[in-house]
């Protein structure tokens, strides 16, 4: 496989992928942006740990001194975690970055083009991107980007500060899958239903696989995998609907927009649920990562079948 000079694929995950074995892809921006320090240093080695121990290979993608990193050293993924200084990056920002020589997490939407472009067709996240509160015109980049990418994304929905039902009329639109896992309802990230259902449903990885397989046959592209949260941490609708509504009229009182909307609402409904929203996404996050394992296995096997 021959990529541009700008890939840098490690050892571990450039062997994985010459010989067909499984890799998911896993995304920086949560250690970058997304969670408090230490946990996001503490959460990173534990998803990569997770899909090993399913049978993968982990290959947290990150852009480090303008390099697109596809597969991490524990010293890389430290660095990052420590640095409060380094920039998010969206598909659209992997240029400057890369020219620039800059460093950043990367968001959705670029793990899914820079996995994508290195043959890794599975990646694992906690909440994807979508339409906006208050603004049909404010979508997340992580949509059309999946639309375009043949992967399936595992996750637990859209973040639930997120306006759920137009985004899924986004998803629709775009021609994207939205399959719930031993489900027929779409989760709403922290919680295990959002009164909303998927377009469809397996029951195992073995399903899932073939539906993503036949998806790309037909020429689609990427797969949502919608995956409830585990129980025991979720927590209910409604409670979590309250402590949004009290975030994003801070946020608005503020004039926070932009890239900085999302980390300043996760991070305010953290302190109003006294931590149980950051347990949640802890414990999806690594829901997500054995359920991402477990497909990438199947899809391998079945590549090594019709080898």
């Amino acid at each position: 496989m021959k990529l541009p000079g700008m890939f840098k694929l490690s050892p571990e995950v450039s062997k994985a992928i010459l010989h067909g074995k499984p890799v998911v892809a896993l995304e920086s921006t949560v250690i970058t942006h997304g969670l408090p320090r230490p946990q996001n240093l503490e959460l990173a080695q534990s998803l990569e740990a997770i899909v090993r121990e399913g049978g993968a290979t982990p290959a947290t993608i990150a852009v480090i001194d303008g390099e697109l990193c596809v597969g991490l050293e524990p010293a890389q993924l430290e660095a990052l975690a420590n640095n409060p200084s380094v920039r998010k990056l969206s598909s659209r920002d992997l240029a400057a970055a890369v020219a620039q020589k800059a460093s950043g997490g990367t968001t959705v939407a670029a793990t899914l083009r820079i996995a994508a472009s290195s043959r890794i067709r599975v990646f694992a996240t906690g909440g994807i991107g979508g339409v906006h509160r208050g603004s049909q015109w404010d979508i997340s980049a992580d949509l059309p980007e999946l639309a375009r990418q043949p992967l399936v994304l595992v996750c637990a929905g859209a973040k639930a500060i997120l306006d759920l039902p137009a985004t899924l009329e986004q998803f629709e639109t775009l021609g994207v899958p939205v399959v719930g896992y031993g489900s027929d309802n779409y989760p709403a990230f922290y919680s295990v239903e959002s009164g909303l259902s998927t377009s469809n449903r397996v029951d195992s990885a073995a399903e899932a696989a073939m539906l993503a397989r036949t998806h790309w046959q037909l020429g689609g592209g990427g797969v949502l995998l919608a995956a409830p949260p585990p129980v025991e941490t979720a927590i209910e609708r409604e409670e979590v609907e309250a402590w949004i509504v009290q975030a994003q009229a801070e946020a608005d009182a503020q004039d926070i927009r932009g890239q900085r909307v999302s980390p300043f609402l996760l991070a305010r409904v953290a302190e109003l649920s006294n931590g149980r929203s950051l347990q949640a996404n802890l414990a999806l996050l690594k829901n997500n990562a054995r359920i991402a394992a477990e497909i990438a296995k199947e899809l391998a096997s079945a590549n090594t079948l019709n080898a």
